[in-house]
């Protein structure tokens, strides 16, 4: 019986293996919004630009085996970690699970396909352009609400 609820069910998330955990990730693309952040408030700014490696049609990373090397700054959520990101978006599995709340129907756990989360507009897939497009003194030019 007991193998019969899903694991994002009956595990917290420090219990999970590495497959499980990343399987988390329902591919919205949200966390790899490039970020601004106000040096005197702390406050964070999200853009509609994400990084020249986010793939804009999947919204995966072309790089993500390698991205830490490639990307110094790139978010690595950890169990311990999760809640830290305060900026993490209300709809990401992690936060949702972190903060007790069921994963919601469209996420590819529950749903049995990828293109679900796209499906239901919950990723950034038709909203952002790569970094690569915009001067970064232009950024702030960016800034988005949409995401929370």
């Amino acid at each position: 019986m007991i193998a019969q609820i899903p694991f994002w069910q009956r595990k917290r998330l420090a219990e999970m293996t590495q497959p499980e955990w990343e399987s988390l990730c329902d591919g919205c693309g949200k966390c790899c919004l490039q970020k601004l952040e106000d040096e005197d408030t702390g406050e964070v700014y999200h853009t509609d630009l994400v990084c020249r490696y986010m793939d804009l049609d999947t919204c995966g990373c072309t790089v993500y085996e390698q991205r830490l090397k490639k990307v110094p700054g790139c978010t690595v959520l950890t169990a311990d970690t999760v809640l830290s990101y305060h900026w993490l978006p209300y709809t990401c599995a992690y936060r949702t699970l972190a903060e007790g709340r069921p994963l919601p129907d469209w996420h590819p756990l529950r749903s049995g396909d990828p293109d679900t989360v796209h499906q239901a507009r919950v990723s950034v897939r038709g909203n952002v352009v790569s970094e690569d497009s915009v001067p970064e003194e232009d950024w702030e030019e960016h800034i988005i609400h949409w995401i929370l």
